[in-house]
């Protein structure tokens, strides 16, 4: 079944810091990947596996703990909550680099995980996508947050309606916290991080086929070969009406006959999922859509 929902207001903070405390608090663990990157991840909860993969420069516990979606999610699920390699507590063999889909199946693997469902942000989003192509078998739902899967047919390129042009205030804002943290992540010191954060990152050379995390350049993740219409896996995106939500999900909503769009008015990429502005619609309608697309 198909259906939009536009989300009517903001969150309180205190509602999700309540959720938060009341949660049962995660174990931490790490594996060692075939390549001998060494994977952190956060495990809490009972239940059918939810695995969430956090977007390019952020990290598991800012991505689905801060914001009380881990914690909710966790009520009815055992949910699992990586920090892809080059980020967080994880191994970063590659300064500033990115993660990789494979340690998404090496992680199911090592925890004997068959099914799951998965959810993502940004580049998680783009992770997602690539293991429908690659283990479709193992998914029993996908959700796309701050992404989508983009068309890629010309003509069907040219029929994607136009997308809101607009910034959420608070985004640039939003963006430079990121990167204070990513830095601290990377061994530097909070006041190393903060003068960093306030210089523009530069340029990259542009890339096609790839996601993008807020305004910054293209990762350079090659683009997934799906045939959305022969998955018969429900899937859910959730993508803010500053953030091209048009462009990333046209395609879904074509081809997936069990897809759900929402839209969050008036917020761009980070103001979509960081704590504190993130609207209440996002983890309610996260755990909403695994709670009903469990195994019956």
């Amino acid at each position: 079944m198909r259906s939009t929902f536009l989300a009517l207001a903001a969150v309180s903070i205190a509602l999700l810091a309540n959720i938060a405390l009341a949660a049962e608090k995660p174990k931490e663990d790490f594996f060692t990947t075939a390549d001998g990157v060494k994977i952190h991840y956060y495990d809490v909860g009972k239940g059918v596996p939810v695995i969430l993969l956090h977007g390019y420069t952020g990290n598991a516990w800012a991505n689905w703990f801060e914001n009380g979606i881990a914690p909710a999610l966790a009520k009815n699920h055992r949910v699992i909550a990586l920090d892809h390699r080059n980020h967080g507590k994880s191994d970063k063999p590659q300064l500033n680099g990115v993660g990789r889909a494979e340690d998404v199946i090496e992680l199911m693997d090592h925890l004997k995980i068959q099914k799951a469902h998965l959810h993502g942000y940004s580049m998680g989003g783009a992770f997602v996508a690539r293991l429908l192509g690659m283990i479709p078998d193992r998914i029993l739902s996908a959700g796309f947050g701050g992404s989508g899967i983009r068309e890629v047919d010309p003509e069907w390129v040219e029929k994607v309606p136009k997308d809101l042009d607009g910034r959420d205030p608070i985004e640039d804002q939003l963006a430079q916290a990121v990167r204070v943290q990513h830095a601290m992540d990377n061994g530097m010191s909070r006041a190393d991080a903060e003068k960093l954060a306030a210089t523009p990152p530069p340029p990259r050379a542009p890339q096609t086929g790839a996601p993008q995390q807020g305004g910054t350049a293209p990762l350079g993740l090659p683009a997934p070969q799906l045939d959305l219409s022969k998955l018969h896996i429900p899937m859910l995106a959730i993508n803010g009406e500053y953030d091209r939500p048009l462009a990333k999900t046209h395609r879904l909503w074509r081809e997936v006959p069990d897809f759900t769009n929402i839209i969050l008015p008036g917020k761009s990429h980070l103001s979509a999922i960081i704590e504190g502005s993130m609207p209440k619609e996002y983890l309610t309608a996260t755990v909403n859509f695994v709670n009903a697309h469990d195994p019956k």
